[in-house]
């Protein structure tokens, strides 16, 4: 389920009609209409939206739906937007800073991140029961990766990346599957791997 739909259900769930929502955001009628049905893909009005709805920009922007109806304050701010890429794009990490917003579709990461940041979509059950087909997580290049980081990484010999935990024991480095079920547990790194980025922020798209 797309933003524009959450936003069209929640205003109806409250019994709001779209002027009186788009005059508590502060927008025009026209400018809401525009994303309930779509044709707007993201907004600048996300923390006003999940405030008039009385729900987290989460749930707008991810479906993530535990703080609906509840007493909470919505969530963090919206700190940025991050273009949504390929595998193999995230392979060729040296060129994704050459993204432009046209390209990709966007979505808005809450917490602090680089201009560098983009979007992936998991594949695969490797990083099960942590993380599942279909979520988004969000990579920064410039973030700092250490013992424990969720990485993209790309080895030498492949072009597309692969979604990791880094491990380092006593100077060496490995990737490790968070499946305990996953056949390859560990992926030494010597030389023929590089850090593509650290996941900062993760989530879930309905």
């Amino acid at each position: 389920m797309s933003i524009g739909k959450r936003v069209k259900e929640r205003r109806k769930e409250l019994d709001l009609t779209q002027v009186k929502l788009s005059e508590m955001i502060g927008i025009a009628q026209q400018s809401l209409q525009r994303i309930e049905d779509g044709t707007t893909k993201t907004t600048k009005k996300i923390n006003e939206l999940a405030k008039a709805l009385q729900c987290t920009p989460e749930f707008l922007q991810f479906g993530v739906i535990e703080n609906i109806n509840s007493n909470v304050s919505p969530g963090p701010a919206i700190k940025a937007t991050a273009p949504l890429i390929s595998w193999v794009q995230a392979g060729a990490w040296s060129e994704i800073s050459e993204i432009k917003a046209y390209d990709a579709e966007r979505f808005m990461c809450p917490v602090n991140c680089s201009d560098l940041t983009f979007v992936l979509k998991v594949q695969g059950v490797s990083m099960e029961p942590k993380f599942y087909e279909g979520d988004l997580i969000f990579v920064d290049p410039e973030a700092e990766c250490i013992h424990g980081s969720y990485v993209v990484a790309r080895l030498d010999d492949n072009n597309e990346a692969t979604f990791k935990q880094l491990i380092i024991e006593s100077g060496q480095k490995f990737l490790k599957a968070a499946n305990p079920n996953w056949p390859e547990q560990l992926i030494a790194i010597n030389g023929n791997c590089t850090l593509v980025g650290k996941i900062i922020f993760a989530g879930k798209s309905f």
